[in-house]
């Protein structure tokens, strides 16, 4: 995989999935049969046609067009990256490969997602993709924080900003002030 630049590769294929938003040239920028997980929801594709399927009904043109994605930190192996980033949007259409079957809020949602992709012969592969659902259903008004250990849109300030508090969520945490370390 030396020979490949593999950020290259990546930026490419997620600049054909959120800019020019083109389902064939996303995909021809992975082998002949990859797959995607987008593990919280399960969804994606196996082989070529599902995921062609998936990209062209489900989520290239189903984002919303103010999505973001806000680079927060980034891995390179030989043959992997692992991307760590903020993903933001309005929630103003369903969202179904993220939120299935909600219909749209109006909310905005910004959450830490991470990307793990793999790379066989200078194309991607694999997906595997990462999010705290709860913070996603807290932000778009369908889950109460109140009494559960799930917060929202703080999720993605804390991973912007590590000078914001930590252990809120905990109850028990102001009993340990004071003791030995």
């Amino acid at each position: 995989m030396a020979s490949h630049d593999l950020v290259a590769l990546w930026e490419e294929h997620c600049r054909h999935e959120f800019e020019t938003r083109d389902v064939d040239a996303t995909m021809a920028t992975m082998v002949a049969s990859p797959y995607v997980n987008h593990v919280p929801t399960m969804t994606g594709g196996v082989g070529h046609d599902q995921l062609k399927r998936f990209y062209k009904y489900h989520f290239i043109g189903g984002n919303p067009p103010d999505t973001t994605l806000t680079p927060v930190s980034r891995t390179v192996g030989a043959d992997q990256i692992v991307d760590e980033m903020i993903f933001a949007f309005t929630h103003t259409s369903e969202v179904d490969w993220m939120i299935p079957g909600i219909p749209p809020t109006g909310r905005r949602v910004e959450i830490p997602l991470v990307a793990i992709v793999k790379f066989v012969d200078g194309k991607v592969a694999h997906e595997h993709i990462y999010w705290d659902q709860a913070s996603v259903l807290v932000q778009i008004g369908w889950l109460d924080p109140k009494g559960l250990p799930v917060a929202g849109l703080e999720t993605a300030r804390k991973v912007q900003d590590k000078t914001l508090p930590s252990n809120e969520l905990m109850a028990r945490w102001a009993t340990s002030a004071g003791k030995p370390i």
